[in-house]
């Protein structure tokens, strides 16, 4: 049985169950309990706050765990980075009140300066030499400046709207974060076979991600020209019909190209275009 740790709610919790999901591993998530086993696949899942889920899988505690890359480097986790997951993107910021005029890092030289993430930004502010007060705080950094408790805030940034709606502006961008998958470096080699077999199933679910699988009737004459827009995973599937002056060809597109694709299509004579969507991809 392998053990996964999970944050216990917010955004993160919410694209990592979806994630399980996807890969065929049901939580009963209306048991709002510590610990969970899946219904078809040898795996549990321990519920923690994100904070602990560094140490909990550098300890052996869980043999896996998916969390923000903020908690990772703050933590300077032992725990072994398996795999970048592309999901619950965010960013680690400096911000400040929008009336206040910024000239740069210099700018903080004597402020304080309120976060969740004191190693991070002590680490960034020994880069620039700036010497400024880190005061420590957990939950709504947001407001510190507002009620005279900071000066400036160093905390993650999603959309920005929370900024905004405290009245700061963000002025460094300081780090790019995403999930992660965390494992313990002491895995057994029966808990790494069941790893690997949940690897395999995320990187076909993520290979599928942003694709739509074409199907299309075309005429033989126009069919290289074709070819050369629609090149597949290796190339097109070209299957004759029953008029032997045409042909028909299925491939995988990228969804960002997807209409520019189908226009040109379209345009050397392609007919009967079906779009389907891809689910899952093994490659």
């Amino acid at each position: 049985m392998l053990r996964i740790a999970v944050q216990s709610k917010g955004r993160l919790y919410d694209e990592t169950m979806h994630l399980l999901d996807e890969a065929g591993i049901r939580i009963d998530k209306a048991k709002r309990v510590l610990l969970l086993s899946a219904q078809d696949f040898p795996v549990e899942v321990l519920f923690l706050r994100d904070d602990d889920i560094p140490e909990a899988v550098a300890d052996g505690v869980a043999d896996v765990g998916i969390v923000g890359e903020n908690e990772y480097v703050e933590k300077g986790s032992a725990a072994r980075l398996v795999k970048r997951l592309g999901f619950s993107r965010c960013r680690l910021s400096l911000a400040i009140p929008k009336d206040e005029n910024y000239s740069g890092p210099g700018w903080f030289n004597g402020k304080t300066i309120a976060t969740s993430y004191p190693t991070i930004l002590k680490n960034y502010l020994a880069q620039h030499n700036v010497k400024a007060d880190i005061h420590v705080i957990s939950g709504s950094v947001e407001i510190a400046p507002g009620i005279g408790l900071s000066d400036a805030i160093f905390d993650i940034v999603s959309s920005g709207s929370t900024l905004v709606s405290n009245q700061l502006k963000e002025v460094e961008k300081v780090m790019a974060c995403e999930a992660l998958l965390l494992a313990y470096s002491k895995l057994s080699e029966e808990k790494q076979v069941i790893l690997d077999e949940l690897l395999f199933r995320i990187e076909a679910i993520q290979t599928a991600e942003g694709k739509k699988y074409v199907l299309l009737n075309a005429p033989k004459e126009k069919l290289a020209n074709i070819v050369n827009i629609l090149p597949g995973m290796k190339s097109p599937t070209i299957t004759p019909l029953a008029d032997e002056n045409w042909v028909s060809v299925q491939s995988v597109i990228a969804e960002k190209h997807f209409w520019e694709i189908i226009g040109q299509l379209k345009s050397l004579g392609a007919e009967g275009i079906l779009v389907l969507p891809i689910e899952k991809m093994i490659v």
